[in-house]
């Protein structure tokens, strides 16, 4: 596994390995994230104990800044998460092109950084200059802080879940971005599908960042409820708008949401898709992260 680790410099957060991209043989239960001063194995599967210490030591050994290996048992109930080699870290400050972000282990199944994103963020962070800015599904509010960073007038965080909103304030507070002049950082904790005028009271807006989960029992199916964000685009969003649509189920292509937007909001015009971070290599095209960007131009 370390042999396919090309990465040299180990400053920002980062994926090391993508075996979940099927392009490595017999590896494909298998992600390495480097989250200074941690190295996190995730395992999809179970292992042989002794291949796993041989893989941490040799990453340990890859990365001097590390003090601790850890590993995530995905395929266990809660996801628990143990220390291999070092110290029992639970809480660390990591960066990502000069922003910081806190990442916790062992205490839910995803940390509070989606790795796969960093050319989305900074994609945002160069297109914000004075824009108001919506971000659907903010989860921990990476989007915002771009946002903010990148000069937008205002950020607006939408999630149901108020815990990720909380942990969102404090990466603001962490980088002193809310406190920056004129700038307005906005959290509500309330149903995106449910909250339409909640949503539109901060309006228009300028850019939407759309960054669903694919299912989360009770609250969202993707396949089914992605039409109904896009055709309320026309009520939230200004005139020239950008709008980065993104989609992380491994079943369905950059061609469904092309399609879901044609059908749900024809003013919107596809503009490009980014290129995923060289670490998420994958196997099959369309089954890895999908991060698309339309502009909204009303006739």
């Amino acid at each position: 596994m370390i042999e396919h680790i090309t990465s040299t410099d180990f400053t920002d957060a980062q994926r090391l390995f993508h075996g979940r991209g099927h392009a490595y043989p017999k590896l494909n239960h298998v992600n390495v994230d480097w989250l200074s001063p941690v190295i996190l194995i995730t395992l999809y599967q179970a292992v042989d104990s002794e291949w796993l210490i041989e893989q941490a030591t040799a990453l340990k050994s890859l990365i001097k800044e590390c003090s601790s290996v850890q590993v995530q048992h995905r395929y266990e109930k809660f996801a628990p998460t143990e220390v291999l080699i070092g110290d029992a870290i639970a809480h660390t400050i990591v960066s990502e092109q000069g922003l910081n972000y806190h990442i916790e282990f062992g205490k839910a199944q995803n940390s509070g950084l989606f790795l796969d994103m960093r050319n989305g963020r900074s994609w945002l962070r160069a297109h914000s200059a004075d824009k108001n800015v919506l971000n659907l599904f903010a989860y921990t509010c990476a989007f915002s802080l771009n946002a903010i960073a990148g000069g937008a007038s205002k950020a607006v965080n939408i999630d149901l879940s108020k815990a990720s909103l909380s942990k969102g304030r404090e990466n603001h507070q962490l980088n002193e971005l809310a406190k920056k002049q004129g700038k307005q950082v906005v959290f509500e904790g309330v149903d995106i599908f449910k909250s339409n005028s909640r949503i539109k009271k901060y309006g228009p807006y300028d850019i939407l960042v759309c960054d669903p989960p694919s299912f989360q029992k009770g609250s969202v199916n993707i396949e089914r409820d992605y039409a109904k964000i896009i055709r309320r685009i026309p009520q939230w969003m200004n005139p020239g708008a950008k709008l980065m649509l993104c989609l992380n189920s491994p079943d369905l292509d950059a061609d469904f949401l092309k399609a879901e937007v044609a059908r749900e909001c024809p003013d919107c015009h596809f503009e490009q898709r980014l290129d995923n971070p060289d670490a998420f290599k994958e196997a099959h095209a369309g089954k890895g992260l999908k991060v698309l960007i339309f502009t909204y131009q009303p006739n």
